[in-house]
């Protein structure tokens, strides 16, 4: 068996039904495999891809990890919007008409619809950067929302059963 059968295999054993997203620190892995962490990279790169029903995350630094979510409920669907619809950049018409469209299929809920179309407006991404920047901010952001979204749906928290977001009267909920 091939090196990266032998990461993908030892990956994909750590993904479960009950554990279905892993978080993994790419040079522990490499050290534990004995290879440079670009096989790491190389693995992950072509054997968990957004077609193959994962996402992954990922932050660099020392504290710096990878994690790797298995999307399964509304899989295609989300794949889809994460990997090609909304892409390395998204401009703000164009991501609240997907953000309707998501919330006319309920797939989201009118709040999460509400809090998207927030978090992705010209007014949350009034920095001084160009606007080439904030289409790819924009892209980050809604990609992380959709992400999270995915994992509460497979959890069995589908958004259509989900209670109003109702603020509390002191503004805490």
């Amino acid at each position: 068996m091939r090196l990266s059968d032998t990461i993908e295999s030892f990956i994909k054993t750590m993904l479960t039904q009950e554990e279905p997203e892993v978080e993994l620190k790419r040079n522990e892995l490499a050290e534990y495999f004995g290879c440079a962490p670009s096989q790491i990279n190389y693995v992950l790169a072509t054997r968990f891809t957004i077609d193959d029903g994962y996402v992954i995350e990922s932050r660099r630094g020392g504290g710096g990890y990878i994690r790797i979510v298995r999307v399964i409920q509304s899989g295609s669907k989300f794949r889809y919007l994460i990997g090609e619809r909304i892409g390395e950049t998204i401009g703000e018409v164009e991501a609240g008409k997907l953000i309707g469209q998501l919330e006319a299929e309920n797939l989201i809920t009118s709040c999460e619809a509400d809090i998207m179309r927030s978090a992705i407006s010209s007014q949350a991404l009034s920095v001084p950067i160009p606007d080439s920047m904030k289409d790819a901010l924009r892209a980050r952001v809604l990609k992380a929302m959709l992400t999270s979204i995915a994992r509460k749906n497979r959890e069995g928290q589908a958004s259509a059963k989900k209670a109003p977001c109702i603020p509390s009267q002191n503004g805490v909920s």
